[in-house]
């Protein structure tokens, strides 16, 4: 494996970090005033529109989608590092159209919609006029184990009926949310990873009622955390994804990027919470001397550096495989990066908060966000011990 730079992504990687530098990282707070000061607090921010519309100017636009046609073309291994440099901040993905759920969304109908669900949905969603949401999680059942899911998706004539209660939908509470991709049960006597489709419902689809937002951790995001009612939800039987019965493969079938991209961004986290402890050591005085001349610091720093490297070395080995052998083939590799580099990061983070003290709690610095995004992100996309069981499973099967 050849770790240095493409020259695609080495140029790229020098525009997106004076990109961030000199308009993402000065907007985080006004993103944050303007939100408080729109009425309704899940509407998109002037901020970030202008941030986009700058994105696109220079080039760094839809960066994730590995699609000649659709998107940069890059590799998983060319966008890894760019996906590291825009997670140090939790706007950098939105402003160049490379934040969930619309990657994964975009990816799904770029490899399983039909030519006319390209034309109503992805592109719109390329462009950013609209976003969407993911519905699957639901609030009565372990959804970590899909086959628990109990929502339904029955076929009336040329419709399909769509009922369920899902919660943690994310994206659903921005008003530019026009489409839900939602996975329920299609045929429930088919064999185990055939019962479930996915559908696209609109969000304005009569039955769709959105109950409430969802904090995390007491943070709410401006895109918002929904659960919400599908009742009776009547949609064209054309919006069915693939065939009935392909909800698991086209689950499977985006996990691997997804998973990269998660990863990848949780190093971003990292990496910026490592900064600001180092400077934070610097010039904070305690006990005659700065906080870096404590033993304890240097080791919080130390750690942090060694910790931050090795998983960004797996994560990397893991995007590399996908590109040489095939999602499949990395499919313990991509199970562990969702692992390790969630906890790496929060881990870094939390020695952040530590250092900073009282600031560290507070919402004057970006850590507690960060604190609880990282917690989060182990139980979002599968909890940890899912992919726990994943490795183990193929490492065991090695030696039987």
């Amino acid at each position: 494996m050849d770790f240095s730079y493409s020259q695609r992504t080495a140029e790229l990687s020098a525009t997106l970090e004076s990109f961030m530098n000199d308009h993402v990282y000065p907007a985080e707070s006004v993103y944050d005033a303007q939100i408080a000061a729109n009425d309704n607090p899940h509407e998109q921010p002037q901020i970030m529109r202008d941030l986009q519309a700058r994105a696109r100017d220079l080039g760094l636009w839809n960066l994730f989608m590995t699609h000649d046609d659709l998107g940069a073309g890059l590799t998983n291994l060319e966008y890894a590092p760019l996906a590291e440099i825009v997670g140090r901040s939790i706007i950098g993905n939105e402003a160049i159209n490379c934040s969930a759920p619309d990657t994964g969304n975009m990816e799904i109908l770029a490899m399983y919609g039909t030519e006319e669900q390209k034309e109503q949905w992805l592109k719109p969603l390329l462009d950013c006029t609209i976003r969407s949401a993911f519905a699957m999680t639901e609030p009565d059942v372990a959804s970590s184990d899909a086959t628990n899911i109990t929502s339904t998706i029955t076929r009336d004539g040329d419709e399909y009926v769509v009922n369920g209660r899902k919660w943690y939908t994310s994206g659903v509470l921005d008003p530019d949310c026009k489409l839900m991709i939602f996975m329920g049960k299609s045929d429930p006597d088919s064999s185990t990873y055939r019962r479930q489709s996915m559908i696209l419902v609109p969000a304005d689809a009569p039955g769709v009622e959105v109950v409430r937002d969802l904090p995390m951790f007491g943070f709410q995001d401006r895109l918002g955390h929904g659960e919400v009612q599908f009742t009776d939800v009547r949609v064209p039987a054309a919006n069915m994804l693939g065939e009935e019965g392909d909800g698991f493969a086209i689950a499977q079938g985006r996990l691997g990027p997804g998973r990269m991209h998660y990863a990848m961004r949780a190093i971003g986290m990292a990496e910026r919470a490592l900064e600001m402890m180092c400077r934070r050591s610097l010039v904070r005085q305690a006990f005659g001397g700065p906080l870096s001349d404590q033993g304890v610091v240097r080791e919080w720093i130390a750690r942090s550096r060694m910790e931050i490297d090795q998983i960004r070395l797996l994560v990397l080995k893991s995007a590399w495989l996908m590109d040489t052998a095939g999602n499949a083939s990395a499919r313990s590799e991509v199970a562990a990066i969702k692992v390790a580099a969630m906890e790496v990061a929060h881990k870094v983070v939390d020695r952040g908060v530590q250092t900073y003290g009282a600031a560290g709690v507070s919402n004057d610095t970006i850590l507690a966000r960060l604190y609880a995004i990282t917690r989060a992100l182990q139980i979002a996309d599968g909890p940890n011990e899912v992919h726990l069981r994943t490795i183990a499973r193929l490492e065991v099967k090695r030696y039987t």
